[in-house]
């Protein structure tokens, strides 16, 4: 059993965040694994240092897999990062998931925890409408074997029926272990259908996050307030958005969103601004039961903005994963945050480093 106590756990209470380092890790990692990147994912086991990073990739250039890293964080700043092996995730029948022309089902991995009791790895895929894969949260040995899955409600599977359900590349993004195990907290990139429109550079909307029981019973449920478009697209086809990314708890009551918006500037190139936000839901209303936020006018989650990347790092990229570190020797806790490049030549596999200010 993992001690949920040790030094990479929720520091609780935070007061701001500071830049401690940013790099960048090539694709190809010093020659040793090829296509490293759609990082969407990270997290890291407290008890040896190891970190974990899940790839988004659908098995086009490899095996849907995850990596194994070690990475420095210390008072200095953000050191060596080094990529030591690459595991390859087994469907339940003990067999890779296929390149998406072989046909069958094809993952998009876009988050990954270490269950803080069991010490296995809960990843989640936010699936493929167009092939008939729901977005699902899955449970795997470190060697990649399939162990079991979370139960989802049908409102997270996309809908058989028009204007219900999951957007297409808007489902599952986050994902989060309370403190003690307890349960987990699954959060929505973007509105359901049914729950109104997508955030505009005029408008913000209402997502979804989602309290777990370790046997996939929700808890509780609770409307996100998204923060409106903050840039509009100035080029290509003007194609802009803005969703949670990555969640992380931070205590009992409250939770780390990563909002991360993208905005076009020029055709197929993209900026990107992310904001860290502390967001509570001790007075917000259980949503689990009401079929759509249209509407509904429910009491939404609290948040408080705790960093714009922005007003800390000259080029923010597409930030998609968040995880503690290693306390640092003043006692402070770190946070490690990371982005998918896309496998595209205009973005890159950016780490950034980070001081938690108790």
């Amino acid at each position: 059993m993992h001690d949920v106590r040790d030094a990479g756990s929720s520091p609780g209470c935070v007061t701001a965040l500071r830049l401690l380092g940013t790099a960048v890790v090539a694709r190809t990692h010093a020659g040793v694994l090829e296509h490293f990147g759609g990082i969407s994912g990270i997290d890291r086991d407290p008890a040896t240092g190891t970190w974990y990073l899940i790839s988004d990739d659908r098995s086009e250039h490899a095996p849907a897999r995850f990596y194994e890293a070690r990475i420095d964080i210390g008072a200095q700043g953000l050191g060596a990062i080094q990529v030591d092996k690459v595991v390859t995730l087994r469907r339940p029948d003990g067999k890779p998931y296929p390149d998406p022309k072989a046909g069958g089902e094809v993952p998009d991995a876009e988050a990954l925890r270490i269950d803080p009791r069991s010490g296995a790895l809960w990843w989640a895929s936010e699936g493929d409408e167009q092939h008939g894969g729901d977005p699902f949260v899955r449970i795997s040995t470190r060697d990649g074997a399939y162990v079991g899955e979370l139960p989802l409600p049908a409102q997270m599977r996309f809908a058989r029926e028009p204007h219900t359900g999951p957007r297409p590349n808007l489902t599952i993004e986050g994902l989060a272990f309370a403190p003690d195990g307890e349960h987990v907290w699954v959060s929505m990139e973007a509105p359901l259908r049914q729950d109104g429109p997508v955030p505009t550079t005029q408008s913000g909307a209402l997502t979804r996050i989602t309290r777990f029981g370790r046997d996939g019973k929700v808890l509780a449920q609770y409307a996100y307030p998204l923060d409106p478009v903050p840039h509009a697209a100035t080029g290509g086809r003007h194609r802009s958005d803005n969703g949670i990314s990555e969640i992380l708890a931070l205590g009992v009551d409250c939770l780390l969103v990563v909002e991360r918006s993208g905005f076009e500037v020029a055709e197929g190139v993209f900026e990107f601004s992310v904001r860290l936000y502390e967001a509570r839901f001790a007075s917000a209303t259980d949503v689990a039961s009401i079929p759509s936020l249209s509407g509904s006018l429910p009491v939404a989650m609290t948040k408080r903005l705790m960093l714009d990347l922005g007003k800390s790092v000259a080029r923010v990229d597409n930030i998609e994963g968040v995880a503690w570190g290693p306390r640092l020797p003043n006692g402070h806790a770190s946070l490690l945050l990371v982005s998918d490049d896309n496998f595209s030549d205009r973005q890159v596999n950016q780490f950034i480093a980070l001081e938690v200010m108790p």
